[in-house]
Formats: structure tokens, C-alpha cells, sequence
């Protein structure tokens, strides 16, 4: 694990830097502030005088991550691409609240993207924006700026000028602070072909099956239930999953994205879980399941096998198509891949 040679704990290098096909990030200066945990990753270009939250991931694993100058990334939050499409690129002076997650979209400048925030693919933010806490924009959505923005899907409820945005900003750093200290933990025996992240925090009975992987910051605490992970599973950047009291088991072959919080609940097989989702205890999800992106679920729902799951509380969208079924498939075995890279990747650092 890489840290700052610096005195006072002035940190101002990530916790941990890797690099993905050769690639090592490059940082146009020091950043103002790296926070514990914080991860970045591949070819990832930051800009001047960038400030990174505690168990902060930036990864650029298969496309490009271009942040302007003056970036602030807060704690637990996610910035990533998709492997097979799209990069992510964000302007200057961009403020990421905690829990959010910025993936594979291009951000303009001076935007504030607040607490619980989800961004998907394809989406375009235009300059002097504010995405309101606890909203999703959906795939492709474009959202002209000098507007705030509400709701999954997020949705124009008024327009805001410079001041307005940079005040909200500046709120929301102040609130950030320097966030919270996980407890440390050890880690759990692993065989060979698991990939846990450095970065990552396993805690109690937590059992993970062959070719599984647990990506940068994730907290899996299974110290009141047991948390049973299935062979070639992967669970993606800042996932927190905290039992108490029956415990998680997830099936093999399946995907928890980036940002996902559950507690008690089972999931079945070759199941999907989108970003920043939200599982509640007892909810029981069957094999074959897509839970859309930003979705929570009720204590003790059920989720019929064979369905696309959306919206709060989830209900049914859409049959899983064999087009979708084929992407499920592709996320888990490009994961698996990664694990290697990652694991190898991780073990020349010592």
C-alpha cells in the first residue's frame, strides 16, 4: 500500500495506486487531500488541486478518466467507466458529495453532484448544474445546465445561477469534513483465485467462494451473521454490507455494483444488483434477477426469478431479454478477469 511520505498525516497520495494494462494514473499536481483508503486506478488524468474523500475510488479499467481541476471527491464515492463503451470525462471545479457515483458520462464544469447521487452511462451534465442528494440519472439522459435537478429519474425542478452553485458546493464541503474511521479488521483466509482489494475491509464470518472478487473500500461486516459470497461473484467499488442478524448469502455468478448498501437478505444466482441500490432486511431475491440502478427494496420483498426490477419501492419493469442476460453474463467473466489483473497487479506491490 502506497503512503504519503509527508509529516502530520498531510496525505496527499492515494492509499493505494495501481496500474491497468501498463497504465498508472497521472496527476496533473498534488492533490490537496487524499483520504484513507482513497484508490485510484489505470488511466485516470486528475487535474490540479483535486481533494479525494476517504474511501474514495477513481478507476479507469478499460477506458479512459479525464477530472478538471479542482475536483472534489467525497467520501465513499465511485468514479468509474464502462469497460466496452465509454470513458468518463468531468470539467472544473465539480463537487462529489459522499455515497455518489459518477460512471461512464461526461460532467460539465462547476456542477455539484450531492450526497447519494447515481449517474449512468451515456449521460450528459452541462456546466452550472446541481443534482440534488438521493437522485439517478438515468442512461443517456442529457440535462442542460443552469438547472437543478431531483427524483430517479432525475428531472429539472428549477434554475440556479453561478452563486447559487458555488454556495452549495462550498456547503457541502464544509459538511464532509474529514468523515469517518472504519474499525480495522482482519481479513478472512482466501484461496488463490480470490481478489480482495487492499483497500477493502472484511470483518467476522465472511465466506467467499472461488474466483470471487471484493473491489476498492467495499465494508462487508459480518460480525453479528455470517456474509457467504458465491464462486466467480463480484462485488464492485464502495459496496457496504452489514448483517445483523441472519446474515447475506449471494449466489454464484452474480454482480453487486458499485455503491450498494444491504443488510439480511438473500440473493440468488446469476442476479444483477445495479449501483446504488439499496437492500433491506428480508428481502429474499430470486436467481435471474436485474435490479435497475438506484432501486431499494422493502423488508422482506420478494423478487420473482426472470425479471428487470426498478424504482422505490422495486417492482417489475421489464422480462430479462436475452440481451440483457447475455450482458449479466459478460460483466461477471470481465470481472473475473479483473481479479486476476487486480490480485497480480496488487502483489507486485510488495
Amino acid at each position: 500500500m502506497i503512503r504519503p511520505a509527508v509529516e502530520k498525516d498531510i496525505r496527499v497520495t492515494p492509499d493505494l495506486i495501481l496500474p491497468y494494462d501498463g497504465v498508472q494514473p497521472d496527476f496533473a499536481s498534488r492533490p490537496v487531500w487524499c483520504g484513507r483508503g482513497s484508490t485510484v486506478i489505470g488511466a485516470a488524468r486528475i487535474g490540479a488541486q483535486a481533494w479525494i474523500g476517504d474511501e474514495a475510488v477513481i478507476r479507469a479499467d478499460g477506458q479512459s478518466v479525464v477530472l478538471g481541476d479542482r475536483f472534489w471527491l467525497g467520501h465513499r464515492s465511485t468514479v468509474h467507466i464502462a469497460t466496452f463503451a465509454q470513458g468518463t470525462q468531468v470539467g472544473d471545479r465539480v463537487t462529489v458529495g459522499r455515497n455518489s457515483v459518477v460512471h461512464a458520462c461526461t460532467v460539465g464544469s462547476d456542477v455539484v453532484i450531492e450526497d447519494d447521487v447515481v449517474i449512468l452511462d451515456g449521460a450528459m451534465i452541462g456546466d452550472g448544474t446541481v443534482i440534488e442528494a438521493g437522485s439517478t440519472v438515468f442512461p443517456r439522459a442529457n440535462l442542460a445546465g443552469g438547472h437543478a435537478y431531483a427524483g430517479s429519474p432525475a428531472r429539472q425542478s428549477r434554475p440556479v445561477g453561478p452563486d447559487e452553485v458555488a454556495e452549495r458546493a462550498e456547503r457541502l464541503r464544509e459538511r464532509m469534513g474529514d468523515g469517518p474511521t472504519l474499525p480495522a479488521g482482519e481479513a478472512p483466509e482466501i484461496e488463490a483465485s480470490v481478489f480482495v482489494a487492499r483497500t477493502a475491509h472484511l470483518r467476522g464470518r465472511v465466506s467467499l467462494g472461488a474466483g470471487t472478487s471484493v473491489l476498492f473500500c467495499c465494508d462487508l461486516n459480518a460480525e453479528v451473521g455470517p456474509i457467504v459470497v458465491g464462486a466467480d461473484t463480484n462485488i464492485q467499488d464502495n459496496t457496504v454490507i452489514r448483517t445483523r442478524g441472519e446474515g447475506v448469502v449471494i449466489g454464484r455468478d452474480t454482480t453487486i455494483a458499485h455503491n450498494v448498501r444491504m443488510a439480511d437478505c438473500r440473493i440468488g444466482a446469476r442476479s444483477l444488483i445495479g449501483i446504488g441500490a439499496s437492500i433491506t432486511s428480508g428481502t429474499l431475491i430470486a436467481d435471474d434477477v436485474m435490479l435497475a440502478a438506484g432501486a431499494t427494496t422493502d423488508p422482506g420483498q420478494i423478487l420473482e426469478a426472470g425479471y428487470l426490477w426498478g424504482g422505490r419501492p422495486a417492482r417489475i419493469l421489464a422480462p430479462l431479454d436475452a440481451e440483457k442476460r447475455a450482458m449479466m453474463i459478460r460483466i461477471v467473466e470481465g470481472y473475473c478477469q479483473h481479479g486476476r489483473e487486480y490480485r497480480a497487479a496488487q502483489e507486485a506491490l510488495t
